[in-house]
């Protein structure tokens, strides 16, 4: 099978792939066309049916397995696909470990790697809070493992919040270091539960979209009345310790305008938020740049807000 991360400009595609969204749109001329996303376990791309009527495109719909054949090509410095004809295979004609994408670290040592962290910290309360969710909850334990940090973003892949979880508690752990001040136990447990609600907001794939949860509330609010719930089984737990734990999860993404509820006012939230945003650029950078094949720019990013380009120097 050619997986889309192989796939180059003039290349032809006649492979079977996920389809992940389709919708129907009419371009400037009036003319219908159909916008598709292609998955495998390598990555996601956009593709195009531009003749929607042709005796090559037969039924399918969202997460359907499809015989794919068409044609790459570059649409502002992104790879697409212009697809000729499409069909809807069988079971069994199809691996679909092939399609899922995956972390390329090991999921068990991160894993393990996040509970040392665990074992770490001195606060007996939140260590009890930290393994209530991901020592003694076995169930949530098995969907944070599986689960993505973004529909498509960044860390789109199984694997992908713990991945993200992971990177986010060792920054942190490097800024204790540097910047003495920073409560260690308060700022590492609030790294490991930053995005906990991100396994109700999103939904297990091969889906991998938000559930209505997740539209309607958010995984920052479902992860702070998460927290709420663990801590209120744990006797004694300090109030001022709970809001404060609660804050640093509320105030994660830093502003408002970009879904904060809270702005950071505490030395452990911001250094949360600088954390968190450090590695979602830099792993949408990674993905981005791992996913294109020349240097030359690659134009605007959303979530850089800038026009991007590789590295040339050595």
């Amino acid at each position: 099978m050619k997986y889309i991360e192989q796939f180059r400009e003039s290349d032809n595609v006649n492979d079977i792939y996920l389809v992940k969204h389709r919708q129907a749109a009419v371009t400037k001329n009036g003319k219908p066309y159909e916008n598709v996303i292609l998955q495998d376990k390598t990555g996601t791309i956009d593709a195009k049916i531009w003749d929607v009527n042709s005796a090559g495109i037969e039924d399918f719909d969202v997460l359907d397995y499809c015989l794919v054949g068409g044609g790459v090509t570059s649409f502002n410095g992104q790879l697409q696909l212009s697809i000729k004809r499409i069909r809807k295979v069988s079971e069994g004609e199809y691996d679909p470990a092939d399609y899922l994408p995956v972390s390329s670290y090991d999921i068990d040592e991160m894993f393990e790697e996040l509970t040392r962290f665990i074992n770490g910290l001195k606060s007996e309360y939140l260590k009890k809070l930290c393994m209530a969710f991901f020592i003694d909850d076995k169930e949530f334990a098995a969907k944070f493992k599986k689960s993505s940090a973004a529909k498509s973003v960044h860390h789109g892949f199984v694997g992908g919040l713990l991945e993200h979880t992971l990177s986010v508690v060792k920054l942190c752990d490097f800024y204790t270091k540097r910047y003495p001040m920073l409560k260690r136990d308060l700022l590492l447990a609030a790294a490991m539960l930053h995005d906990i609600g991100k396994v109700k907001e999103i939904s297990p794939f091969p889906e991998n979209d938000y559930t209505d949860d997740g539209q309607l509330l958010g995984h920052i609010v479902m992860g702070a009345e998460m927290v709420g719930e663990k801590i209120r089984a744990i006797p004694g737990f300090p109030h001022k310790l709970e809001a404060e734990i609660k804050h640093c999860i509320l105030a994660h993404h830093g502003e408002y305008e970009f879904g904060s509820p809270k702005k950071p006012a505490l030395m452990e939230a911001l250094a949360l938020n600088l954390a968190d945003n450090t590695d979602a650029k830099m792993e949408t950078l990674t993905e981005l740049f791992n996913s294109t094949p020349d240097n030359g720019w690659l134009g605007y990013n959303r979530l850089i807000d800038s026009n991007v380009r590789k590295t040339t120097a050595e």
